[in-house]
């Protein structure tokens, strides 16, 4: 069961990561600079976390409220 979720997981970051790279051609062939840098940083985010170094999930941790 674990071994489905950890495929059908991989296989939707592995889409992702194919939309984002069509999406950055799209936004650098319509010269939309900030957009297809940003899109390009979550294209490295998805390709980071499908190499497992990085977290699912960011700022889970509880922090420190002192000022």
């Amino acid at each position: 069961m674990r071994e489905a979720f950890l495929r059908r997981r991989t296989d939707t970051l592995d889409y992702m990561q194919s939309m984002l790279g069509q999406l950055r051609t799209m936004a650098e062939a319509e010269r939309c600079d900030m957009l297809a840098y940003l899109i390009e940083m979550s294209y490295v985010e998805v390709s980071d976390i499908i190499r497992g170094e990085r977290p699912l999930r960011v700022g889970t941790q509880k922090r420190d409220t002192a000022a």
